[in-house]
């Protein structure tokens, strides 16, 4: 089934928490994602986008700035079933242009697919580059002094 074609990304609402919160939840218990609670997906509901195939919410991303310069694309997800089919690609792509739009140059990701990453424009770059993510993150993380995320990063400018 080719779903990319019939798939759309709109910004989140308040009504997409519990599907929000299921995805996400589904990889934190795998260890490749940070767990957010559904207070927090509450408080940052603006800054989650969705993806939706025959009224269904299969992927969520959300970008979060980090900098005046700087955002980060985080809990990029799908329900099981709808990976590999081109619908990360587009909540990459909405979310780039929403920081296009903001005025931000430097969009970062920490990932395990970098493949994915870099068929999308982001280049491998050393996450020490990345101070703003290490303070604000990074401490509080279980994985803070063994983190194996790879830091990815693509310019707008």
């Amino acid at each position: 089934m080719n779903t990319s074609t019939t798939v759309s990304v709109r910004k989140a609402s308040v009504d997409d928490i519990d599907k929000l919160f299921e995805i996400i939840q589904g990889y934190a218990k795998q260890g490749i994602m940070l767990p957010r609670s559904k207070e927090m997906l509450q408080d940052q509901i603006d800054t989650f986008v969705v993806a939706e195939f025959d009224g269904l919410l299969i992927g969520c991303g959300s970008l979060t700035r980090l900098g005046p310069d700087l955002v980060e694309i985080r809990s990029l997800g799908m329900t099981p079933g709808y990976k590999g089919q081109g619908i990360g690609g587009k909540l990459v792509d909405f979310l780039v242009e929403e920081a296009r739009s903001q005025g931000i140059i430097k969009v970062m990701a920490l990932t395990y697919e970098v493949a994915f990453f870099q068929k999308n424009g982001f280049t491998l770059v050393p996450k020490e580059i990345f101070p703003e993510k290490v303070w604000r993150d990074c401490m509080h993380c279980k994985k803070q002094y063994c983190c194996d995320e790879i830091a990815v990063l693509k310019r707008l400018d």
